[in-house]
């Protein structure tokens, strides 16, 4: 420490809390892809460039309970998982001052809300980003790939019943790679939380590809629904986009 930064004192650290909120969707192309729900700056710094959904940390506030009301408050409804991402804590992130963020990643499925202060982007095509979020974004996805072998995570992203192939094209999109469909095959059969419903895919032109669910992580080894408890929150209101 310079002698002139003791003379300045202490310098004021404000927190805030974001949420990286993502969804399969269907691109352009028709082609499974993680989208990330993102809000447009409506301020200075970065006016009109895209963040992640975010709020200042109130004093009297848990910051798990404020990441849930962000993802609650961009999409509308209660994500189906949640987890921490990590500190974003670096001392020149912000040109209004020392700002730390507790990012965090949030799933959702079956929502498209979307509209002026609401839009759902394809991670692999990002627009503008404001401050260091689109590093968070990416973070955030190599998380959700790193964690999409746990069968919870995965259902709290895919619909309650699908096909093999829909759950390769889900972790595809999540690692931004391609994976041999036989070898992922082979890996999905030998996992016990993946039952097959005894039911198959009807409406196609082509043979009916099997269906396929989640076990229940307290019945593994027996078929069953997935059993994935929403996350709840207390509030809805619209989304804000702190600055950071």
């Amino acid at each position: 420490m310079t002698a002139a930064s003791a003379l300045a004192g202490p310098v004021p650290i404000h927190a805030a809390v974001s949420t990286a909120v993502f969804s399969l969707r269907a691109d352009r192309a028709g082609r499974t892809a993680l989208y990330v729900a993102l809000v447009p700056r409506t301020r200075a710094p970065h006016l009109d460039r895209w963040a992640v959904p975010g709020r200042w940390l109130e004093a009297d506030a848990e910051v798990a309970d404020t990441a849930e009301a962000v993802a609650a408050e961009t999409v509308g409804v209660s994500p189906t998982h949640l987890e921490q991402l990590a500190v974003f804590d670096a001392v020149d992130r912000s040109p209004t001052g020392r700002v730390l963020t507790l990012a965090h990643w949030a799933l959702t499925r079956g929502t498209d809300r979307e509209g002026w202060n609401v839009r759902w982007f394809a991670v692999d095509r990002l627009p503008a980003m404001a401050f260091d979020h689109a590093e968070m974004v990416a973070d955030a996805r190599t998380a959700l790939a790193r964690r999409l072998a746990d069968p919870a995570v995965a259902a709290a992203l895919m619909p309650a019943e699908f096909t093999l192939g829909e759950l390769r094209a889900a972790h595809e999109a999540a690692r931004g790679e391609r994976l041999d469909a036989a070898n992922f095959r082979r890996t999905a059969l030998a996992d016990e939380s993946v039952q097959d419903t005894g039911t198959v895919r009807a409406g196609t032109p082509y043979r009916p590809p099997r269906l396929y669910r989640f076990a229940s992580p307290d019945h593994a080894g027996t078929a069953g629904p997935a059993d994935v408890a929403p996350v709840s929150y207390t509030h809805l209101t619209l989304p804000t986009t702190p600055y950071v």
